[in-house]
């Protein structure tokens, strides 16, 4: 083209941030209905880089799909805003939910795709977009055993997660998503990604017939300072990924769809998990979907801050202990039930609640290192009696003794009759001292709405057609998790369609 924008070298972009200039206004949101693709916005006089696939965010999805663009033999950069890479992924508790996997198979598990698909149906209220969900439970096991021996992570324990049917959750050997995204990264780096921190996208630029051909973008950003960096602009050859996430942090924007979400509730994201880059895309012509279904953690503790170390202890005990109103002492709901299950039952009580479980439990579920962690920062206490925990959360000692037992009899028969909590084979009843007990109040999780997409990762438009050059993947899409996403599914989502992402996207025609 004798009139295509000058472009300066991928160096130069890395070493001096870039400074052009660009004429024209930011592009609006088409109005639902519009049946026109977006109309083009102005290019720069200079594309300060050239890429073949530009990704943004550093966590599961982004670097899945810059590590199979870049197999693809695309040239790929991957930024993100954060002076830090790995966003929610580096800080999520290393929980990988893949249907069949081997770890299953040792521990005699009977599973499958179509059981994992039931699973994820079911808590999503049947809204989840049945082939989206259908191709995450298909491709789990896949992109489990391709983390583990292509990228070379580790897991090394089967969980359970609630609102699941079995236990099919194969976990991380520190117990945290930074097994999986450190490996990731410098696979990513070792392929030739080029990787750049502290740069924000401030938009996605169209080209000719809606098509996406690169991104604005604020280098040496300084979260969160929104004047900070320097303006650059970036070419995409061939396509951009979104992989930035939700947007459990940004308060106005979750109130927006759901009001009940004021600042009394807080969030276990990374604090930029603002979702600047699902609006973006919305504004160059994207659909949003299933927006107003928020998830709030229901493990986490008001007595530490974040995601924290509680969680780790709670969910590996559901179904082993039982969960208690210290108002009354007694139970309130099922222990396996999933996410939005159990926060809705903890926000009607109104207080935080307690969770509970003897040696056995705690000795057999939790990794020592992890309970030693929890103990430390307060926010689980060992007790020698069930009368000193009561005492020691203000519980009404009979009607808690009484409830215990009355568990007990439940584990003895392998049946809840009260709640139809899940129990294990190996489940005992809680008596053996000494106890541990944690409280629990919701946090804000998991958005599941975001972009439209399809099968193949595309981003869809409001003309209902594929935006040409954008793709997505990770929890900055809708439809796949529907009204709540089960536990430890999230990392299956963003592997099987990052790897989809990336594919995808690095066999885009080039436009220029």
């Amino acid at each position: 083209m004798s009139n295509e924008p000058k472009e300066m070298s991928r160096r130069g972009f890395m070493s001096t941030g870039g400074a052009a200039l660009l004429g024209g206004v930011v592009l609006g949101a088409l109005p639902m209905g519009a049946k026109e693709p977006a109309a083009p916005s102005p290019l720069p006089r200079t594309w300060d880089a050239s890429f073949d696939v530009v990704v943004v965010g550093t966590g599961f999805a982004g670097l899945t799909a810059a590590i199979e663009a870049r197999l693809a033999g695309a040239t790929v950069l991957v930024i993100d805003k954060m002076p830090l890479h790995g966003g929610n992924s580096i800080i999520n508790g290393g929980d990988f939910a893949a249907a069949g996997n081997s770890f299953q198979k040792e521990a005699g598990v009977q599973d499958s795709p179509e059981l994992m698909l039931k699973d994820m149906l079911r808590a999503g209220s049947y809204l989840n977009h049945p082939d989206l969900a259908r191709m995450v439970a298909e491709h789990s096991n896949e992109a489990l055993e391709w983390c583990r021996t292509f990228i070379g992570a580790k897991f090394n324990r089967l969980n359970f997660h609630g609102g699941h049917s079995v236990k099919r959750s194969v976990q991380t050997y520190n117990q945290s998503g930074s097994g999986l995204v450190n490996p990731l990264l410098a696979k990513a780096k070792a392929l030739g990604v080029e990787v750049l921190l502290r740069t924000k996208m401030i938009r996605l630029i169209t080209g000719g017939k809606g098509r996406i051909v690169g991104l604005e973008v604020r280098r040496n950003f300084k979260w969160p300072d929104d004047a900070s960096g320097t303006p650059g602009f970036i070419k995409a050859r061939r396509a951009v990924v979104l992989a930035a996430g939700g947007f459990s942090q940004d308060i106005a924007l979750r109130q927006i769809h759901d009001p009940r979400l004021t600042p009394k509730f807080e969030s276990t994201n990374h604090p930029g998990a603002t979702g600047e880059a699902i609006l973006a895309a919305c504004s160059a012509g994207a659909m949003d979907v299933q927006m107003d279904w928020i998830q709030l953690g229901p493990w986490t503790s008001p007595d530490e801050p974040g995601f924290g170390h509680g969680p780790q202890v709670c969910e590996r005990i559901v179904g082993y202990g039982l969960m208690v109103d210290p108002a009354t002492g007694k139970r309130f709901f099922k222990e396996t039930g999933n996410r939005k299950e159990r926060a809705d039952a903890i926000i009607a009580i109104g207080h935080p609640v307690i969770i509970l479980g003897d040696s056995y439990a705690i000795g057999k579920q939790v990794v020592p290192k992890v309970l030693g962690k929890a103990m430390e920062v307060g926010v689980v206490k060992k007790f020698d009696t069930l009368e000193a925990l009561a005492a020691a959360y203000g519980v009404p000692v009979q009607p808690f003794l009484d409830q215990v037992a009355r568990w007990n009899g439940f584990v003895e028969k392998g049946k809840d009759e009260d709640f139809d909590c899940k129990l294990f084979p190996d489940s005992r009843t809680t008596a053996a001292a000494p106890f541990y007990a944690m409280r629990l109040w919701p946090r804000v999780h998991h958005t599941m709405g975001g972009l439209v997409v399809n099968v193949d990762t595309q981003v869809i438009g409001f003309d209902l057609k594929p935006i040409k050059g954008l793709y997505a993947a990770g929890e900055i899409t809708g439809g796949v998790h529907g009204a709540v996403r089960l536990g430890s599914v999230a990392m299956a989502d963003c592997v099987v369609n990052g790897r989809i992402a990336g594919r995808k996207a690095s066999a885009e025609k080039p436009w220029s």
